[in-house]
């Protein structure tokens, strides 16, 4: 069992190229990964959180959460908090199923336990195997160039290395179009959040990507873990856009955790909320997701900073106008 999760070059040195390699994803951003690769038949498994491009939803699911995942984004949080507090696992992974399949490599993360499945979770799965060559590709995302060195990462272990490079490639010239549109215009001020109850901002590479859409991230941390904080920290940042994400959401999900607001005193009297310029969006799919669609979550924040001189056509169906 060969395990990468170090520095990129050093994978890059390490990693054997698998011939025809047999794939497992149990991370639903590098299953993207994966097939904006061309690696789409080679993936023989996925988790129950990848969902994209939706042929993968025939794949056998390998993964569950350990959690009732149905609630309140409270409850939720408090679920995932109690056994994380406890040393538990949040996810769970089939290791029997997993082993059955004779995958070449399998791709998991080691970024944030509460998230996806981890790391640690693979290796518990894995950790009887004797029989096997197989590659454990340990994704680590906290800013964009961290995302391009996983792509190059899972790029090489599958032997595909210039697919990999030029998927890169086309990602940064893409969000350099971006800047470009937007570069000499006045930056509006945002808010993002990434979980509703309690509030969570967005840390990583979403700064990176407001700053590309031509916005100024109040709350977030550019590379370091999303920062915990409170509405009276939002209302004394007083941004001139909010935009409302959570990790694992979509719009309808986000829209219905918008409801915990209405007993929120806080909330109703923000400059932010009075003007109309709450949006939410669809966090799931693009802005908790770091794989190829970041490009698309830069997209949609330009036209939302800078709707009159940016237009992509995410309006109405990656995200929508939040309700006054």
């Amino acid at each position: 069992m060969t395990e990468l999760s170090a520095g990129p070059d050093e994978l890059r040195r390490a990693a054997p190229a698998i011939e025809a390699p047999r794939i497992v994803s149990l991370i639903a951003s590098a299953t993207e990964i994966v097939h904006a690769l061309g690696l789409r038949d080679r993936q023989v498994a996925r988790s129950h959180e990848c969902d994209w491009p939706e042929s993968v939803l025939a794949l056998p699911q390998l993964t569950r959460a350990k959690f009732k995942v149905e609630g309140t984004s409270r409850e939720i949080d408090q679920r995932v908090k109690a056994l994380v507090e406890q040393g538990l696992a949040v996810y769970e992974v089939d290791a029997d199923r997993l082993k059955a399949l004779s995958p070449d490599l399998i791709v998991t993360q080691d970024q944030c336990e509460v998230c996806a499945v981890s790391l640690a979770d693979v290796e518990r799965a894995v950790c009887t195997w004797t029989d096997s060559a197989a590659t454990i590709v340990s994704c680590r995302p906290h800013s964009l160039g961290d995302v391009y060195a996983d792509i190059r990462r899972i790029a090489d272990a599958a032997g595909v290395s210039a697919r990999g490079e030029a998927l890169v490639t086309d990602m940064m010239r893409r969000l350099d179009d971006i800047r470009d549109r937007v570069r000499h215009r006045t930056p509006p001020r945002l808010v993002f959040i990434e979980w509703v109850e309690p509030p969570m901002s967005g840390g990583h590479w979403m700064p990176e990507l407001v700053d590309c859409a031509g916005g100024v991230d109040l709350l977030g941390i550019t590379g370091g873990n999303s920062p915990w904080i409170t509405w009276d920290a939002v209302a004394a940042a007083d941004p001139d856009i909010i935009v409302v994400a959570p990790c694992g959401y979509d719009i309808a999900a986000t829209t219905r955790a918008m409801g915990e607001l209405a007993g929120n005193t806080v909330w109703p009297a923000l400059r932010v909320v009075r003007a109309g310029r709450v949006f939410v969006a669809d966090g799931n799919a693009y802005f908790n997701r770091p794989g190829p669609r970041l490009v698309e979550t830069a997209e949609i924040l330009a036209e939302i900073l800078h709707p009159d001189v940016v237009d992509f056509g995410h309006l109405g169906g990656s995200y929508v106008v939040h309700p006054a």
